[in-house]
């Protein structure tokens, strides 16, 4: 069994089915958004480049620093056959970073691309809960192995998905609202402390709302259980019907 298996007793309470939902949802968040290891990964570059250039203000070795601890942690990785998809996309954007920074030889747009990234996933968590289809259904609907069912078939979870889209969404443009206007007016390295300071605090909040929003949501709709379930009664009536087909003959 899975920690996504919800587990079963023979004689089970409602208070045991909600305490199972609950940790179905904890360990499914756990496994969408990297869990601990996924936040280091997240944190240790950018922490690693603000504190280089805040001893030396070196632009080239804080980049090429934080470029190969980022490589480090994909490697360890691959090494253990760990999912890789977090350490990866911590390389792009900090491989994107290094390229702007050094295009432009401006430390501050080492950041520059994260903060992009950041505002267009507000705005895409915001826009998708405007169109019925919030982005973080699409996200974790394959992790609940309901797709999306929930789109129809489930209205509760549905709604659950909508305002946890709205939470993320709001929270991420919150956090634009203030690394946008430091990226103009603040020096380099107290720019970089403050971003720093602001990789987990909202993502933490955005994650726990989440948990909330879902918690008390119905639980979802295992659609692969349903094609399994639907796959087994097809063989049986092809069985059936080939039994019916071909009668065995009676012995004389």
């Amino acid at each position: 069994m899975t920690s996504l298996d919800k587990p079963t007793a023979d004689r089970s309470t409602p208070d045991q089915d909600a305490q199972a939902d609950k940790a179905v949802t904890e360990a499914a968040l756990f496994e969408a958004f990297g869990g601990l290891r996924g936040m280091i990964e997240t944190v240790l570059p950018g922490l690693l480049f603000v504190t280089i250039f805040t001893i030396n203000k070196d632009l080239h070795v804080s980049a090429i620093a934080a470029l190969a601890v980022s490589l480090v942690l994909v490697a360890v990785r691959l090494i253990r056959r760990d999912t890789v998809k977090h350490a990866f996309s911590g390389v792009f954007g900090v491989a994107f970073g290094v390229v702007f920074a050094m295009m432009t030889g401006n430390a501050k747009d080492f950041y520059l691309p994260g903060m992009l990234y950041t505002l267009g996933l507000a705005l895409a968590y915001i826009i998708t809960a405007l169109a019925g289809v919030p982005l973080i259904g699409l996200i974790l609907g394959p992790v609940f192995k309901e797709n999306l069912s929930w789109r129809t078939r489930n209205p509760g979870r549905k709604k659950a998905y909508t305002k946890a889209s709205w939470a993320w969404g709001l929270i991420l443009l919150g956090k634009c609202a203030i690394l946008f206007p430091m990226y103009w007016w603040a020096d380099t390295t107290k720019f970089g402390w403050v971003l720093v300071a602001l990789k987990i605090p909202p993502f933490l909040l955005a994650v726990y709302l989440t948990w909330v929003f879902l918690a008390k949501a119905p639980a979802p709709i295992d659609v692969f259980a349903e094609m399994e379930a639907e796959e087994r009664a097809e063989k049986e009536r092809k069985a059936a019907a080939a039994a019916q087909s071909h009668p065995e003959t009676p012995a004389p």
